[in-house]
């Protein structure tokens, strides 16, 4: 989401309760074996876009753009693809701190600053939009504008100024579409899984077992915990150890009280072997923390690994930092610093009720999530459309026969 920042198709659209102690998904094994990031994938055997040696495309060839917008509590997001096989390539991409959110918490609306600063990142992503003439995209607003009483006014108002229709979104959608963003980063394996997303103004947790083609989701739940509204909830106190010790704590206790109802739910599916995925800024800025990076680079934290006791000594050593000690650190600085020990404290609430022994990090979340219900949803009404036609498109190229 460090910028700290699921629809059709998705079985288990109304989360079950009950049993889950059923086989789940798991991650692949080992580091760094993970299936190609979506700006690395192209067709096998065909030159990348743009080359001179391109086969002319046909209309079945479905080259068209797709494009996925996330607008947060803390970013604004844009993902720009074209169909590759069955993944797609990623042809324009966008992503701005906008801090939406800052101030809500107290005041219970968008300020004029954020929605202007949002609106300027908007725009860009209008023109991004036009430019790449855009076959099919879809808009989406969480949190922020769900929680603020001039959150419709303002959807209004980017329409009028931006031509961009937003949606806001439920949490149960927001947490279907990381699922679906993220769920290519795990495999069949006996063992249940957990895949969080921690956004700026709440997070997300889903419970999952494997499906076809995706996991089934079995229980979720969403808290109105983020890295923005936790922040600004617990106030300032960085100026001494025991004063950043003692927001850490309350911290913590905010978020696994929220958490309460739903960890004594999944304590049943709890066992030796227990899978978890995150995806978000927080854990993307922890992952390259751990790996030492002078800068982020996301193909060395895609689909990561990590032992969950060193993202806890790494939640540990942040929160006891002053800001300007966490701001010289190269993968955080400035406009992380503060609000990145937040997520420290949700991730740490997180691992208090799911304690697995490793954690799996995906750069990778909602704007995916949407791109694939895009493209799958026009293939099903592709193949819908041939079938009252009565014909029969060939599974690799589209062709009638």
């Amino acid at each position: 989401m460090a910028d700290f920042s699921p629809p059709d198709g998705i079985k288990g659209t109304t989360p079950k309760r009950g049993k889950t102690g059923k086989a789940v998904a798991d991650f692949r094994p080992g580091r760094p074996s993970k299936p190609p990031s979506p700006r690395e994938s192209r067709p096998t055997g065909k030159p990348a876009n743009g080359s001179k040696n391109a086969a002319p495309n046909k209309p079945y060839q479905r080259r068209q753009a797709y494009a996925a917008l996330d607008l947060g509590t803390n970013n604004c997001r844009l993902l720009i693809a074209r169909p590759a096989g069955e993944d797609f390539t990623v042809i324009d991409a966008f992503s701005r701190v906008v801090k939406l959110g800052e101030g809500l918490a107290e005041a219970g609306r968008l300020s004029d600053e954020a929605m202007d600063r949002a609106l300027g990142a908007l725009k860009v992503c209008a023109e991004k939009l036009k430019r790449r003439n855009v076959h099919l995209a879809r808009s989406v607003a969480t949190e922020a504008c769900r929680r603020a009483e001039n959150g419709a006014e303002f959807i209004n108002r980017v329409r009028e100024e931006t031509g961009i229709v937003l949606d806001i979104i439920s949490a149960e959608e927001e947490a279907r579409l990381a699922v679906l963003g993220c769920h290519v980063l795990l495999t069949d394996s006996p063992g249940p899984a957990v895949i969080f997303d921690i956004g700026g103004g709440s997070t997300e947790l889903v419970l999952i077992e494997p499906g076809d083609p995706v996991p089934h989701i079995l229980d979720w739940q969403s808290v109105p915990w983020g890295v923005v509204s936790l922040t600004e909830t617990a106030g300032r106190g960085d100026e001494t150890p025991e004063l950043r010790a003692e927001r850490y704590a309350e911290m913590r206790r905010l978020v696994s009280n929220s958490f309460a109802e739903f960890a004594e739910r999944i304590a049943p599916s709890q066992v030796a072997d227990m899978r978890l995925l995150g995806t978000s800024g927080t854990v993307t800025t922890l992952a390259s923390l751990h790996l030492e990076l002078p800068h982020y680079d996301r193909r060395a934290v895609d689909g990561l690994i990590i032992p969950t006791q060193a993202m806890r000594d790494i939640n540990t050593r942040l929160s006891r930092m002053s800001p300007d000690e966490r701001a010289a650190l190269p993968t955080i600085g400035r406009d992380r610093s503060e609000m990145v020990v937040a997520g420290c404290a949700i991730l740490d609430a997180i691992l208090d009720i799911w304690p697995a022994p490793r954690l799996g990090v995906a750069d990778r979340g909602i704007r995916e999530g949407i791109l694939r219900s895009l493209m799958s949803a026009e293939e099903g009404g592709r193949a819908a459309m041939q079938k009252l036609r009565g014909t029969k498109p060939d599974k690799k190229s589209g062709e009638k026969h």
